[in-house]
Parts: structure tokens; sequence; C-alpha cells
């Protein structure tokens, strides 16, 4: 039996089941009646959708404007979502519900951690990769005209007098 092959952007079902839990519950103001005309205003984006199209454009990294419309619906609204959910503390709490479960998994180290990072520049990189590509240490010689000196002034002459 084939399985199909699953990208890096796609929302699974057991990925949406763990995350909508974890999705902000819509607020209210208490007090106003919130009435929808039929076929009135814009319709509501299923959460799920929303969900997918955050994911999409985290991990493929393309811009908010350039999600495809036909697939997830208004990316300005996709990116509202985003902002809101953010906010509202959902990606901590999906991230920690993620972490955790890798814990009861395959166990994280948490008192055997480190980090590793340059700020300097690789010592043996120029011999690796030899000069920069823009000019490979090559020298350009520019050919001054005949007959005239090194150095022109911007303009051809100046006035030395404001009522001249």
């Amino acid at each position: 039996m084939k399985t199909k092959r699953v990208y890096s952007w796609e929302v699974t079902d057991d990925l949406w089941e763990k995350a909508e839990p974890l999705l902000p519950k819509k607020r209210r103001k208490k007090g106003k009646r919130y009435l929808r005309k039929p076929g009135g205003g814009r319709k509501p984006i299923l959460p799920r959708r929303v969900f997918e199209g955050i994911v999409f454009v985290l991990r493929t990294g393309i811009q908010w404007k350039a999600l495809p419309k036909s697939d997830f619906g208004s990316p300005s609204a996709i990116h509202r979502y985003f902002l809101e959910w953010q906010a509202a503390g959902f990606f901590e709490r999906l991230w920690r519900k993620g972490l955790s479960e890798y814990d009861e998994m395959e166990g994280i180290a948490w008192k055997w951690q480190s980090i590793d990072g340059a700020m300097n520049k690789a010592p043996l990189a120029i011999e690796a990769s030899g000069n920069n590509p823009t000019d490979r240490g090559k020298k350009r010689y520019k050919a001054q005209s005949s007959g005239r000196r090194p150095w022109n002034p911007a303009v051809s002459r100046r006035q030395r007098c404001a009522d001249a």
C-alpha cells in the first residue's frame, strides 16, 4: 500500500486535532447584539482553513499577500487571524504542547543543552572558496581620455558674484 506524501506545509487531521482545542475563543462584546443579515458581510473563514494558511506561509516563507486566495481565502484576513492568535498565545501553547509530546515520546535532556554560534568569519573560507565572486581579486584599469586632466569638475564654470 502506497501512502500519500504529506508536505511540511500541509495540516494533517492528526495535527489539526491537537491544535484545535488550543485556539482562542471568539470574544464578543457583552450587551452587543450581533445580527447577520442573509447574504450580508463577509463569509466567516473556517478555523482549520485559517490554520492551514498560516502554516503554509510560515513553512514556505512567502509573503502574506502572496498566499493563494483560491486555496485559503483572503490573505489579509489570514494575516489578521495570525496576529490575533499570536497575541492570544496560541502559538506558544501549540509549541509547548509539541515539546511535551516529544518529551514523552523521545525524551528531552533538559539539563544538557548547548547553543552553538559564531560571529567570526570561517578561518579557511578564502582558501576553500576563493576570492569574492564579484572581483576575484582583479584590479580594473580605467583609461584616461587623451588631452584631459585626470580630474574634471562637476560644473564647467563657477559664478563668483551674486550680481554678475
